[in-house]
């Protein structure tokens, strides 16, 4: 089985006829399906973009979200709204709404959204001003604290959910493809080749998803894990266990591209 995986395409930076061009040269990839790992377009535009997409690739596509998803819009608008189109598409798979995929005899797929959740770096002390806080509904808070709270209860939703779904697919498979949009350790959040520093490892990892990754791993020592992940636009890799690594792709505004493509047994 070969997959195609892109990240962070941040399709609103181009004109309709090029994300139609982008689409359309994805097409003529020899792939049986394609993994997109968040930042897909904003609110307003996302489900039109997620339409020509399922429309031009006519693959499965697997797929978790992103925070400029929901820019210019609600975070539950967004997600319900996304959950009420793919009720109609067969062929579009949230991730956040299965358990886990059957990819072979020997490999299953799981992922969700999840958020960065404050709990790595220098949360009160940094200086980010991320444009979450003033661009997605739920996220207009002040003072600082209001705003952890919010991003921690985003990514205890990603939490709850792999800490339900990887024991059931590691007792049916070896190996496992995590897709999720933040990344979940400190070395796979990286900037221009350097793991990121104290100011942005908040916003940019969600450490408590990291935790239940790698405490599931350790408790299946003979299964493999690989987590593919975005956010940082920096291209990186790093091994957390023997049986546990993390891919975290590169991105530019205004640039798509293809990731890349795995051989899945």
């Amino acid at each position: 089985m070969r997959v195609a995986w892109l990240t962070d395409i941040h399709l609103n930076f181009l004109k309709i006829d090029q994300v139609q061009e982008f689409f359309e040269l994805l097409s003529q990839e020899s792939v049986d399906s394609y993994f997109v790992t968040g930042d897909i377009g904003e609110a307003d535009c996302i489900v039109d973009y997620l339409e020509l997409a399922v429309s031009i690739l006519k693959k499965p596509i697997y797929f978790v979200l992103g925070n400029h998803d929901f820019y210019r819009g609600s975070i539950k608008t967004v997600r319900s709204d996304i959950d009420d189109f793919i009720k109609t598409k067969d062929q579009l798979i949230w991730l956040n709404k299965v358990e886990y995929i059957a990819l072979t005899d020997e490999t299953a797929l799981v992922g969700h959204d999840s958020w960065a959740d404050g709990r790595l770096g220098n949360f009160y002390g940094s200086m980010v001003e991320l444009n979450d806080f003033h661009l997605i509904d739920e996220l207009r808070l002040e003072p600082k604290k209001e705003r952890l709270e919010a991003m921690q209860a985003l990514a205890d939703q990603a939490v709850e959910h792999f800490s339900k779904v990887l024991p059931k697919a590691l007792e049916n498979y070896r190996k496992v493809i995590v897709l999720t949009y933040v990344p979940p350790f400190k070395e796979s959040c990286w900037h221009q080749g350097q793991n990121s520093g104290e100011e942005w490892l908040p916003f940019f990892s969600c450490k408590d998803v990291g935790d239940v990754l790698k405490e599931t791993m350790k408790q299946h020592p003979s299964s493999e894990m690989i987590v593919l992940c975005g956010h940082c636009h920096s291209l990186g890799e790093c091994q957390i266990l023997s049986n546990l690594k993390v891919l975290t792709g590169g991105a530019e505004y205004g640039s798509p591209k293809l990731e890349q493509i795995f051989q899945i047994d």
